[in-house]
């Protein structure tokens, strides 16, 4: 099956190092490993091009620089009519087309739903989050009634429309009544890219750690197992933005005890503040920013944690946190916060601590609790990696995304981390890196 990935937001390049880039990286990554030939369509692609995407067929519109955010959002609509004739266009010249449009909306966008009227294949939407809500609390949004109106079309034309979490899909049925098909289809993990440290099962002292370019680890002499040849290392990977929360990792960090480090990778709008905090705590030779890393380089980066840690704050959580299942594939105990759809996930598992959004002290003392405790998080790794080997991972969540469209099951046996390719005769085509520039 050929499949036109569309991506109008140009805060997400496809080859980018924050989350959202990941996950567009990963459901291409899968939907090519089940044998669908994938062509991407977006407006921004970024640096860090994985090894196995390098071959991706990708075609980027450019978004000007220099404009205020109400030319922005009138150049969004512009471009998205751009890219619906482009993909049209291309599919003509080539006789060649697409079987299925599979978009993530974005604000301003119809591409999707217009290809997929053009072309008369069906239009697959992935909401991530309530744009529409989220641009106004946290950035601002000028044409909103250019907004709605698009996001209500867009939505109106998704033959299927997937959902990573029970409050997206609320929104959606309430705000866009009368829609068929809307699902839930949380985030997941790629298990053969991110795995556990070969020591993970053991209580230390037979392993060694995994030699990295950019080690965190340089105060471990030998590079050996955690607890065994230096401290405890407490560990997040994710954007510094308010609310991840980060800032409450730091200040419950402040009142443990032992020998324990701080690893804190991610870079964001928080970094300045996050740091003069760590200063204030006296934490300067406990905790350690090491900024962004490509998203190829992160599971060597969480190999070198001990516990890792998703300490969102109180307050309405819609997310699906990618973190959260790369710490279970890593085969991480796992402290987070009990909000949104993260009780879901983990509760029950023996893999994680859940904790109190609204008291800080809940967190420290989980943290306390496993920094105390090396076999307890030697237990609840085993279990973290059980857990997202059955029943998180990206090949399984692909599957169930598609599966209206292929007529497959769209679930795999439990313990099944893999399945045969959908569509053999297909094949993966060259890149092609085109690009047209509005100006």
């Amino acid at each position: 099956m050929r499949i036109a990935y569309v991506l109008l937001d140009p805060g997400i390049g496809v080859f980018g190092t924050k989350g959202a880039s990941v996950h567009v990286q990963e459901v291409v990554r899968t939907f090519r490993t089940l044998g669908h030939e994938v062509s991407v369509f977006c407006t921004r692609t970024d640096d860090d091009v994985p090894s196995d995407l390098a071959d991706l067929d990708v075609t980027r519109l450019e978004v000007p620089r220099g404009l205020d955010r109400s030319q922005r959002e009138i150049v969004l609509l512009r471009l998205s009519d751009m890219l619906a004739d482009l993909v049209t266009d291309t599919v003509a010249a080539s006789g060649q087309g697409f079987d299925l449009v599979y978009e993530r909306y974005s604000l301003f966008s119809t591409a999707g739903a217009g290809i997929s009227q053009r072309l008369d294949v069906p239009l697959i939407m992935e909401v991530n989050a309530p744009l529409l809500e989220e641009q106004r609390t946290h950035r601002g949004l000028v044409h909103a009634e250019h907004a709605a109106r698009a996001t209500a079309a867009s939505f109106a034309g998704a033959a299927r429309i997937v959902c990573v979490s029970e409050l997206v899909a609320d929104w959606v049925r309430t705000d866009y009544p009368g829609l068929g098909d809307v699902s839930v289809v949380p985030n997941g993990v790629n298990t053969e890219r991110i795995t556990p440290r070969p020591d993970h099962d053991s209580l230390g002292g037979e392993g060694c750690g995994s030699p990295s370019g950019r080690s965190i680890r340089e105060d471990r002499p030998g590079g050996g197992p955690p607890s065994v040849h230096g401290p405890v290392r407490i560990g997040f990977v994710g954007t510094l933005k308010p609310w991840h929360g980060t800032d409450r990792l730091i200040a419950a960090c402040a009142g443990l005890v032992g020998d324990f480090r701080v690893d804190i990778v991610g870079h964001g709008p928080e970094s300045e503040a996050l740091e003069n905090q760590v200063r204030t705590l006296g934490l300067d030779g406990r905790v350690r920013f090491h900024g962004a890393l490509a998203p190829e380089a992160v599971p060597e980066a969480l190999r070198e944690f001990d516990i890792a840690v998703a300490p969102y704050p109180a307050g309405e959580n819609y997310f699906s946190p990618l973190k959260v299942y790369e710490y279970l594939a890593a085969g991480l105990p796992v402290v987070a916060s009990s909000v949104g759809s993260i009780p879901g996930v983990l509760a029950g598992t023996g893999a994680a601590i859940l904790t109190d959004p609204a008291d800080p002290a809940d967190l420290a003392r989980a943290l306390q609790r496993l920094i105390d405790d090396g076999e307890l998080r030697a237990r609840m790794g085993a279990r973290a990696r059980a857990e997202a080997l059955t029943s998180h991972s990206w090949m399984r969540r692909c599957q169930q995304i598609l599966a209206p469209v292929t007529g497959t099951a769209g679930d795999t046996a439990a313990g099944e981390t893999d399945a045969a390719p959908i569509c053999e005769e297909t094949s993966v085509s060259g890149r092609r890196p085109a690009s047209a520039v509005i100006s």
